[in-house]
């Protein structure tokens, strides 16, 4: 009697788990996950988005779901939003459903990984770089970046015939960084280059395949990446004995507070916290790169369609020429003049619409959530992609088309063009790239008429656009 008891206790309690089980994988199944594929392993289907990441996106939305897709890039199971809604939607629910997060590749790179978001030094430091792009602190540079911009042109643009504008471009914007970032005062040619050299040879493998193996791109990526926080490091250390000396006699400073490191050096929060070199050069590298990376990209490709589009061309000259004629030979631009130039950022904006500087942006799920009757676990990444709604003709008809007027009066539609994001975390630097930009065409246009040596030059993606022949135009001195 015991032993029959036993059993049948036995396949009582197997009775009772696979129930459960049943019950659990039901609800699981329920739980539909976004359509799509991952690719390789490890792998992924990142290569296929990196060379194309538009034909990448369009062609999932049509095979898979055009609200929401999941693939595999940089190692990471990431479910791909698009459309207008999924952007409001992750815009609205940051830190609530979502975080910023940049892959692990990446982040090492830029010197973020080992960051604490917990920690005084960093919440300092977060402080003072939001205070620094704030608007009132950052339209005060508008003279600086027209006086730096005359003297690139003089210098780099004026004695050629003809030039390539890419790289010249990333010269200038890397300049203006180091300037406004690291040096205001006047930074010798010789603090650029230790900058200069490492961080442009690091940019090159920082999208590579994330091996970090000797020999491979990302393995001189990273050792590159660490020379150029040595040479930050040192820069801190001369600066902090300057400061120290003009403290003690008492001299006036605001030139050691025009940069945002001299900001860093002497900021304090109320427990005497300084911020920690490590936490500067996390911030300093990450401006750099965004500032001078993206920027760089933008006013190549406007000069490219510039080209392509004589007759937008003139539009903008005349515009530049009112600004020009009303100011005192000798006057540098100043934010209200930046504030005059309308159609130019209509010219801008439609660049930025046809060839995105940044494919979009990274999120991190902090918890499980449905979006268009799909489950989104928790740790999986997020990507709202641009090309979702930039080349979507519901939003922008004939959307191959360069056409600037699609963003007179009230503009496109909400969340289908956001080049800088959206929500509490959008691109705090959006000000500075816009005057950046907007200064380097006024001088640009008002001093050149331009034309592309190859019309039909190739355009790669890496993922971020790139003119294959460096984008080598005719001048033509007005």
């Amino acid at each position: 009697m015991d032993s029959i008891f036993m059993v049948g206790l036995g396949l009582t309690i197997i009775i009772v788990i696979v129930t459960q089980i049943i019950q659990i994988l039901s609800k699981t199944s329920s739980k539909l996950q976004p359509p799509g594929k991952k690719g390789w392993p490890l792998i992924g289907e990142t290569t296929t988005f990196v060379s194309c990441p538009m034909n990448f996106v369009l062609d999932r939305m049509r095979d898979h779901s055009p609200d929401v897709f999941q693939t595999s890039l940089a190692g990471e199971t990431m479910a791909i939003f698009c459309g207008p809604t999924s952007n409001k939607f992750i815009f609205s629910n940051e830190l609530k459903l979502v975080r910023s997060w940049l892959p692990r590749s990446i982040s090492k790179a830029l010197a973020q990984q080992n960051a604490d978001p917990n920690s005084l030094s960093y919440k300092l430091a977060d402080q003072v770089s939001h205070k620094f792009l704030k608007l009132d602190c950052i339209q005060q540079y508008a003279g600086t970046m027209d006086s730096m911009v005359k003297q690139h042109l003089d210098k780099f643009w004026l004695p050629f015939d003809q030039v390539k504008v890419h790289p010249l471009a990333k010269e200038f914007t890397f300049e203006l960084s180091c300037r406004i970032f690291v040096e205001f005062s006047n930074p010798s040619p010789e603090l650029i280059k230790q900058l200069r050299d490492p961080f442009f040879e690091f940019i090159e493998g920082i999208f590579s395949t994330p091996l970090n193996i000797p020999g491979m791109p990302y393995y001189k990526a990273l050792k590159k990446s660490a020379l150029v926080q040595e040479k930050l490091f040192g820069i801190m250390e001369q600066r902090k004995i300057q400061l120290s000396d003009v403290q003690q006699q008492q001299q006036d400073q605001v030139v050691y507070d025009r940069d945002l490191l001299g900001q860093f050096l002497m900021a304090t929060d109320e427990h005497g916290t300084s911020v920690r070199k490590e936490d500067v050069a996390r911030v300093i590298v990450g401006f750099i790169f965004a500032s001078f990376y993206t920027t760089s990209t933008t006013i190549a490709f406007v000069v490219y369609f510039l080209s392509k589009h004589p007759d937008i061309y003139e539009k903008v000259l005349q515009e530049q020429m009112e600004i020009k004629k009303a100011k005192e030979a000798g006057d540098l631009l100043t934010w209200a003049d930046v504030q005059k130039m309308k159609y130019s950022w209509n010219v801008i904006c439609e660049t930025m619409r046809l060839r995105p500087p940044a494919t979009g942006g990274y999120k991190e799920a902090i918890a499980d959530f449905t979006y268009s009757g799909f489950n989104i676990p928790k740790g999986w990444k997020v990507h709202w992609s641009a090309y979702s709604t930039n080349m979507n003709p519901k939003y922008f008809p004939d959307p191959e088309n360069f056409d600037p007027s699609r963003f007179e009066g009230s503009g496109p539609p909400p969340f289908t063009f956001v080049p800088f994001g959206g929500g509490p975390r959008m691109c705090t630097g959006k000000e500075y790239a816009r005057m950046e930009t907007l200064v380097f065409l006024h001088n640009l246009v008002t001093k050149f008429r331009f034309k592309m040596v190859n019309p039909n030059e190739k355009i790669f993606y890496n993922p971020d656009p790139v003119p294959a022949e460096g984008l080598q135009v005719y001048l033509q001195p007005h």
